[in-house]
């Protein structure tokens, strides 16, 4: 009996060791650097037609790919089913679609499905231009409160009191659609003379309502007021991406206009770029980001207009040549898959309207599933830049991101603790968001980031209403 229990102690104490090894392995491979490698490629990636996307396999997988597009093949060196440690692995376009590559460990455990679309080529003109934006928004957006001083001394807030509040955008009084600060106070001013409350038509990000107020009488203007400061437009200095010269849409930026005051996006009615010349740069240090001091030439002088605002830029179409004395010609883009961490150069005016060259590194990539802003964290390596500007400087979002001759991205911001590094966005969401390539249905909300941004605004005045 003795023996017999000492067996079964021996047995169970082996079963627990190996249970352990066994699980030990499988927390340090999930850990591992090269399951994180695989693990993390987003589940939809695309290709360009004549790239490949290049993957080191450093345990035992296959690579598959489902007959179901047969857009791209597998290229490996490996002579087994199980593709040997350490080979590299890269997807090849074999023709425009969609495919899907399936990653089995040890070719029977599903590991990651990844949905490859091959794309046809895209050739953008670099930008670097210094741009001035003009922007106007639909509707007035309410910046801020205004008490009013009412005919019995009295500070009354009409407005405020009925609903409305900072940031929301009024779209029409009375059903009659507003465009500008002098419009609604004139449409306000009228209703009260005649005693009459206004029906404001407002938008919020949960939609639009409907909100009565009655207008005072103010003491100080002797005109009738509902106690807000309103803004219709906006206007800064920022730098061009990229134009495809054919149809001629351009994007700009890299990341999304907001109000200076209430930090909410302006909703694009009528916009315009003209160009910009930069006459003085405020130098970036820890803490406080640069400028660009740019100024408009020739303001009348349209450039191109302004068609929407987005999360990743501005875009349009040009009505002017801008020609690139660095790249006369278009160049070829890097999808996601083709950034490299390393070198690459930024293109950016610092000195009046001349674009140049200033090299910068790619420190990480961050693969996205979705479109987001963050891709990429630069860092500018370039002695003259950091002597010239501190960095990256305000004005300086939508500068070009060049790799390997390939345009892969735009710079967007700039860290305030350490400008000389700063966000750049993948030039994939910018093809998508101008419409030059199809744009991926979105699974889940859409980040927005707008802080501290390289875009020099300054709004224009606010007027009361």
């Amino acid at each position: 009996m003795e023996e017999n229990m000492t067996r079964f102690n021996r047995l169970l104490s082996s079963r627990l060791i190996w249970a352990v090894l066994i699980i030990s392995a499988i927390f340090a491979f999930c850990l591992s650097p090269q399951f994180r490698s695989i693990y993390g490629l987003p589940v939809h990636i695309r290709i360009i037609e004549g790239e490949s996307a290049l993957f080191d396999v450093n345990f035992p997988l296959t690579v598959n790919v489902r007959h179901d597009g047969g857009s791209i093949r597998v290229q490996t060196h490996a002579t087994l089913p199980i593709i040997a440690l350490s080979r590299p692995v890269s997807l090849e376009p074999v023709k425009l679609g969609q495919s899907t590559v399936e990653f089995k460990l040890f070719g029977i455990i599903p590991f990651r499905t990844v949905q490859v679309d091959v794309l046809p080529p895209v050739r953008l003109v670099p930008g670097g231009h210094s741009i001035g934006v003009m922007l106007r928004s639909q509707g007035v957006i309410v910046v801020g409160n205004s008490p009013v001083l009412n005919m019995q001394g009295q500070y009354v807030t009409p407005a405020k009191d009925a609903g409305i509040t900072v940031g929301d955008v009024i779209i029409s009084i009375n059903g009659i659609p507003v465009q500008s600060d002098t419009q609604v106070a004139e449409i306000i001013d009228d209703n009260g003379k005649n005693n009459r409350a206004i029906d404001v038509l407002i938008k919020r990000a949960e939609g639009q309502q409907h909100i009565n107020v009655s207008p005072a009488l103010c003491h100080d203007t002797k005109r009738y007021r509902i106690g807000l400061f309103v803004r219709d437009s906006a206007a800064g200095v920022g730098t061009l991406s990229f134009y495809e010269p054919d149809s001629k849409i351009y994007g700009a930026l890299g990341h999304i206009i907001t109000d200076s005051d209430t930090n909410q996006p302006i909703d694009c009615e009528q916009g315009k770029i003209v160009l910009a010349t930069v006459s003085g740069i405020q130098h970036g240090t820890r803490g406080h980001p640069g400028e660009k001091i740019g100024v408009f030439i020739e303001e009348d002088q349209l450039l191109g207009h302004i068609n929407k605002n987005t999360p990743f830029g501005i875009y349009g179409e040009l009505t002017a040549t801008l020609p690139n004395e660095k790249y006369p010609q278009a160049i070829p883009i890097a999808s996601m898959s083709q950034v490299q961490v390393g070198p690459a150069e930024m293109l950016t005016v610092v000195d009046g309207q001349t674009i140049e060259q200033f090299s910068i590194e790619i420190q990480k990539i961050n693969l996205q599933e979705i479109p987001e802003s963050k891709g990429l964290v630069i860092k500018v390596t370039d002695p003259k830049l950091i002597e010239k500007t501190g960095g990256i400087v305000q004005g300086m979002s939508g500068s070009p991101i060049i790799q390997n001759g390939k345009i892969v991205g735009a710079v967007t911001h700039v860290f305030v603790h350490d400008p000389t590094s700063g966000y750049g966005c993948f030039v994939d969401w910018m093809l998508m968001e101008s419409g030059i390539i199809p744009k991926k249905e979105r699974n889940s909300a859409r980040k927005l980031f707008t802080f501290s941004g390289s875009f020099s605004a300054s709004a224009a005045p606010s007027a009361a209403a």
